[in-house]
């Protein structure tokens, strides 16, 4: 079970982190074209405070089981990621994006098995 954990929580980092790196760095046109059309139906310093947030889960995945300093911030990382998906959900549906809000679903379903598998 730790190794299916560990490989959860590797690929949900990454993930993470790419799409908060996207989020924080690039413009909203650039945004645009990468992530869709959603980004104008959310102002500009909330995308940034997400890619920030989504940036801080992916090492929070990582790095305190990792490093062993703790453990317990992984789960939180996890759960604290799972709402993020949650408000996902919210905006594409809004938007009527039905295959953004199965890719959020799914990610909420992994984030919530690494914070009870880790709980």
């Amino acid at each position: 079970m730790n190794t299916v954990l560990w490989i959860l929580q590797i690929v949900l980092a990454l993930i993470f982190l790419g799409a908060g790196l996207l989020k924080t760095t690039r413009s909203l046109a650039a945004l645009e074209t990468r992530v869709g059309g959603w980004v104008h139906d959310v102002p500009l310093p909330v995308i940034r405070l997400t890619g920030v947030a989504e940036v801080l889960g992916a090492a929070g995945l990582i790095l305190p089981r990792g490093l062993d300093v703790a453990p317990a911030l992984t789960y939180l990382a996890a759960g604290g990621l799972a709402i993020a998906m949650v408000g996902g959900m919210v905006v594409h549906a809004k938007r009527g994006e039905h295959k953004e809000v199965a890719v959020n679903v799914v990610l909420l379903l992994l984030t919530l098995f690494v914070a009870v598998g880790r709980f």
